[in-house]
Formats: C-alpha cells, sequence, structure tokens
C-alpha cells in the first residue's frame, strides 16, 4: 500500500472535518472484510496500518494446540516454539497472512465501505451540530415548496416545515427568510432530520426572549403561552422585581418590541397578560380584554365560573369562542363565562356587587 492512501485519508478528515482515526478505523475493518471475502477465510485476522512506512500487513491469530485440527484458527505447538520457544499451550500467537497483491484487492474492496463511513462521520458531525438547537429558534431560507412540505436551508441541513405545522394564514415564497422553532432533531438511517415549526407556542416563547431584554436576563419570566397560530395568541408573564412591570417590558416603548413579533408572524394578535398566583386576578387578565365583574372559583375541579357585564359577553367569549378557550388554556382553569343577568338569576350574583376592574390594560392587539 502506498502513502497516497494515507495522504487521501489525512485530506479526506480536513476537508469533512472527520477525525482522521476514525477514518483509519474505518479502513481497517473495511480491509479485514475484504480479506476475508476475497480469500475466502474465516480467521481471525488483525490489520496493521503503517503511516509512516506506508505499508498494510495482515496478521492471522492463530490458538496454540496440541493437534491442529483448523489449519486456519489453530497452530501446533511445535510451529509456534519455531517462532518464538516461549510459547505454550493455549496461548495466542500471530502468524502474518499478507498476500502479495492484497493492496490492490484491498483498496477496491474498501473503497466503498471507506466511502459509506465517511458518509456516516460526516451525518455525525451535523447532528452534533444540530443536536444542541432543539427547542431553539433558527433562520433558514426558503429553498422550494410542494403539497407537503416547505424545504428550508438551515445552512449544513435542509429541515422540511411540514403542512400542519404551517400557519394557516402565511404564504411562503422560495428564497424568503424565515425564523422557525427547532422542534426535534433525530439521527436516522437517512441522516439527520430536523422537524420544525412555525406553529407552536414555543416559536412566541423564544422571539419573546430574543426581543425582550427582560426576559432573556431573566429578570421577567414567562409563565405560559396560549396560541392559535397565525390568529391569536395569548401569553403570561411574571416579575421577579415587584418594581418592575413585566406586561410593560414586553409590550415596549411605544409597543415596538411586541410589534417586531408580531411582524414576525404576519400579524397574529398577541394578548400579553400578567401571571398571578390568584385564581381570580389569573383568570380575570387572561380573559383580557374583556371587563370581569367577578370570578367564582372551585378549587377542587379547577374550574371557574367568571361573570361578565353584559355588553361584555361577547367580546369575553370571542369569536368562535377563542377568547375564552385561550384564557382557559394560557391559565390551566377551567373556565364558565357568564353575563351579569344570567349570574343574577341564578343567584350567583347580588345587587351590591359592583364591577371589578380586575383586568390587564396592558393589552396588545
Amino acid at each position: 500500500m502506498s502513502n497516497q492512501l494515507f495522504e487521501a485519508i489525512e485530506f479526506l478528515g480536513k476537508e469533512k472535518g472527520i477525525d482522521k482515526d476514525v477514518l483509519l478505523e474505518a479502513l481497517e475493518a473495511a480491509l479485514i472484510s475484504a480479506y476475508k471475502k476475497n480469500f475466502q477465510s474465516a480467521t481471525n485476522v488483525r490489520v496493521d496500518l503503517d503511516e509512516e512506512e506506508g505499508t498494510m500487513r495482515v496478521f492471522a491469530r492463530k490458538t496454540i494446540v496440541d493437534e491442529v485440527e483448523d489449519h486456519q484458527l489453530e497452530i501446533s505447538l511445535d510451529e509456534a516454539k519455531n517462532i518464538d520457544p516461549n510459547y505454550e499451550i493455549d496461548d495466542v500467537i500471530e502468524v502474518e497472512v499478507t498476500p502479495k497483491d492484497f493492496g490492490r484487492i484491498a483498496a477496491q474492496a474498501a473503497k466503498q465501505v471507506v466511502t459509506q463511513r465517511v458518509r456516516e462521520a460526516e451525518r455525525g458531525v451535523i447532528f452534533n451540530e444540530y443536536a444542541d438547537r432543539e427547542d431553539d429558534v433558527m433562520t433558514g431560507i426558503i429553498q422550494r415548496k410542494d403539497n407537503r412540505f416547505v424545504y428550508i436551508n438551515l445552512g449544513k441541513i435542509e429541515a422540511k416545515l411540514a403542512e400542519s405545522e404551517q400557519m394557516p394564514t402565511e404564504e411562503y415564497h422560495v428564497h424568503d427568510r424565515l425564523k422557525v422553532y427547532v422542534t426535534k432533531v433525530e439521527n436516522t438511517n437517512k441522516g439527520p432530520q430536523i422537524f420544525i415549526s412555525r406553529s407552536h407556542p414555543g416559536l412566541l416563547k423564544r422571539l419573546f426572549e430574543m426581543e425582550v431584554p427582560e426576559i432573556f436576563e431573566g429578570i421577567v419570566e414567562i409563565k405560559s403561552v396560549a396560541r392559535e397560530a397565525g390568529d391569536r395568541s395569548k401569553i403570561s408573564v411574571a416579575a421577579i422585581d415587584p418594581d418592575i412591570d413585566p406586561v410593560g417590558s414586553c409590550v415596549g416603548q411605544k409597543g415596538q418590541r411586541v410589534q417586531a413579533i408580531v411582524d414576525e408572524l404576519k400579524g397574529e394578535k398577541i394578548d400579553i397578560v400578567e401571571w398571578s398566583e390568584d385564581p381570580v386576578v389569573y383568570v380575570s387578565n387572561a380573559l383580557s380584554p374583556s371587563k370581569v365583574v367577578d370570578v367564582l372559583v372551585d378549587e377542587e375541579d379547577k374550574a371557574t365560573t367568571v361573570i361578565v357585564p353584559d355588553y361584555q359577553l361577547s367580546l369575553a367569549i370571542g369569536k368562535r369562542g377563542q377568547n375564552a378557550r385561550l384564557a382557559a388554556k394560557l391559565t390551566g382553569w377551567k373556565i364558565d363565562i357568564k353575563s351579569e343577568t344570567d349570574a343574577r338569576e341564578e343567584g350567583l350574583l347580588d345587587d351590591s356587587s359592583a364591577y371589578s376592574d380586575i383586568v390587564d390594560d396592558n393589552l396588545f392587539e
């Protein structure tokens, strides 16, 4: 074997970013396979590669026995002692069995295997590069699209945005830049696969982390996200420092911070509400922009009955029940909304009750 093979391996390693030792191990495995295939040998063999000399030697591993029954696997004690008088029965000896033309035959046979290992190693490098991006936002460029997927170039890999993960109100055009949420990274038989989404609630959360320094620094915490992608979302936030307004931090001066996120999500409406340990306050905030008269709490069933002014009933419920549905998802509480008139008829509210102002006025639509 000439030095050219080792030089080629070193070049491949540098070009593909693969450890040279990985390629040498792959080459050894390929040469052992080639030897057994081309010389019909079941012998346990080892290949010795010498980079400095540019040589390859094949050694058969044989067990020393009194009487040889299988010449491929065994060697007599007398033969072994001719090599080294210190050998004893049951010792394992290595005997060189390198064929004269093995270099040429092995190189041909090994080419395909080494190429495969290089491909596998490349895939491993790519997988390791993207594995830690799970639950993160990446920016890519739309390469092409069909009826099922939008194909997005994320650098060294192409990700598929499935129809179920697309925003129903969004149009995708080739060459557009797009932020996507990485839901999963897997190393499959076909290579690394990245699953991405534009509709996942995690995208909204990460966009706020990127846009609002107080969230990134941990001063303001995102407690919950409820999203109906492309239409409306609700996000609840809380501040560790009571002097900090968590909602105002997310909205930004003149609404600039949240507007940047709305623009990224192509006009999706976002309600930002303040989180509270008190379910009365939290549920009232979550139903914003509707005003709330009272909230009756059933701790056992984790359910609430929310009473709103008659003229606010449709606003509280929302179009097709969306506002109430998102509020329930955001808070984790069941929400039954009743008008003030119905509540009085059912005895849930007396005339002394006054309108409550438990409402989050920091709403961006």
